[in-house]
């Protein structure tokens, strides 16, 4: 079996570790089997990609924090359920909404991330990506009660820091500005490119923020379509000039 499948299979095992009544039937056995299974499988890979390093010590430090993940996790579920009048019930949002299944991998991969394991995190953020097209490098770092309503188009990049209590839609992208070069006319690795998005921030449909020194200061909205390379202060809204249509009766048309 390729990589990405026995990351796909993977991905599905956490799923249903984190949230038992609704994946559970898809890999089958209970929580504590599955999270020996997902440690197991995990360690394996991460002894093929780092061999040079403990991949029993590195899963061990990665399972300590899946606890931490299911309470991050939860509190999300909660935000949405409170932030959206069209949710029924919290198993709705984990079962409907793309953005909840997006932010779940995340915070799986973002741990993998910070543990500086290769590839698995990108190719389980690329599996979320490619089922609710929401795009979330896994270094993004992302706070408590994150929400993304409809989900469609949005994309976080890498170096991205957002608080706690903030709330995307559909089209946002967080992105970066042209890459400095270096010498050799490459992209320069390591450095901050993309905003930081201070707590209970709102940032509405198709607005687009770029540049690592860009802070969306706290308690701020950032209208739709918007279009921002420079820092807001806290509390502020910003949104563009509405447009002027023209409304024309049709020359043919029955009444």
């Amino acid at each position: 079996m390729i990589l990405t499948a026995r990351i796909a299979v993977l991905t599905k095992r956490f799923l249903a570790a984190l949230y038992p009544e609704i994946y559970g039937t898809e890999v089958g056995g209970e929580v504590d089997g599955n999270l020996k299974r997902i440690a197991k499988d995990l360690e394996r890979e991460i002894a093929e990609m780092m061999p040079d390093e403990d991949a029993k010590a590195i899963t061990g430090k990665f399972m300590e924090q899946i606890p931490e993940v299911a309470k991050r996790l939860k509190e999300d579920v909660q935000a949405a359920y409170e932030g959206d009048p069209a949710a029924r019930c919290p198993a709705e949002i984990v079962m409907a909404y793309p953005g909840m299944y997006a932010i779940t991998i995340h915070r799986i991969a973002h741990v993998l991330y910070t543990l500086k394991v290769p590839l698995i995190p990108r190719i389980m953020a690329e599996l979320a990506h490619s089922r609710t097209g929401i795009d979330i490098h896994p270094g993004a770092t992302i706070g408590r009660r994150f929400f993304i309503d409809h989900g469609t188009g949005v994309v976080i990049g890498e170096t991205c820091i957002i608080g706690n209590d903030v709330k995307l839609y559909q089209g946002v992208t967080l992105g970066a500005l042209s890459f400095p070069l270096d010498d050799n006319g490459l992209p320069v690795k390591g450095i901050k490119r993309h905003p930081n998005v201070e707590d209970r921030v709102v940032i509405y449909a198709g607005a687009t923020i770029l540049g690592g020194d860009t802070t969306i200061g706290h308690d701020s909205e950032v209208g739709g379509n918007v279009w921002l390379m420079e820092s807001i202060p806290p509390c502020s809204r910003v949104y563009n000039k509405p447009p002027k249509p023209e409304i024309r009766r049709r020359a043919k048309c029955k009444i």
